[in-house]
């Protein structure tokens, strides 16, 4: 590399977004949208970045997503982006959650604990196709995702079937 590209480089490094942009506004401490400096691959005559933009709003996750790419514009990088996973923004008024929620504790005996992660999920692809569906997503337990040690427990795969079952049984006449 030359002394300028080299310098370019790491200065697109430095000024990229990484991290936590904005939480939920609706739910504390939940992520709402992120960036994710990823992996930095080198070849002979090349350099690969790979980043990872995530948001439940898709307006915020394709704004990141410029400032990213413009980084590297203005380092002089050829940039190419795929699709990723469209936002999907949760629901906490749901009512296909209210019966999730009161078949559980029918099942269970127990409150459910609710809670909203920041991930691409299902929920954005299918809510792209269909605006305004309103659901939920639910899964068994799962251990150290994405890795070489990724597990599920499997009892709570039979709770989840129940649970599915349950909610089929229940669905709320706005949810259809």
């Amino acid at each position: 590399m030359t002394t300028a590209s080299q310098r370019a480089f790491l200065n697109a490094l430095y000024a990229c977004p990484h991290g936590v942009i904005r939480y939920s506004p609706d739910i504390p401490g939940l992520v709402q949208t992120s960036t994710n400096l990823a992996v930095v691959e080198t070849f002979v005559s090349e350099i690969k970045v790979v980043t990872s933009q995530r948001s439940s709003a898709e307006s915020e996750k394709n704004d990141v997503a410029t400032m990213v790419r413009t980084v590297f514009e203005l380092a002089g990088a050829h940039v190419s982006t795929g699709d990723g996973y469209p936002g999907w923004q949760p629901n906490i008024n749901s009512p296909i959650l209210k019966t999730c929620i009161e078949i559980s504790k029918e099942i269970y005996g127990k409150e459910p604990k609710v809670e909203a992660i920041h991930a691409g999920l299902e929920c954005g692809l299918i809510g792209e196709k269909y605006p305004g569906m309103d659901m939920i997503s639910f899964g068994p337990t799962l251990k150290d995702v994405h890795s070489p040690d990724e597990r599920i427990l499997i009892h709570t795969v039979d709770n989840c079937w129940k649970l599915f079952l349950g909610i089929l049984k229940n669905i709320p006449e706005k949810s259809k």
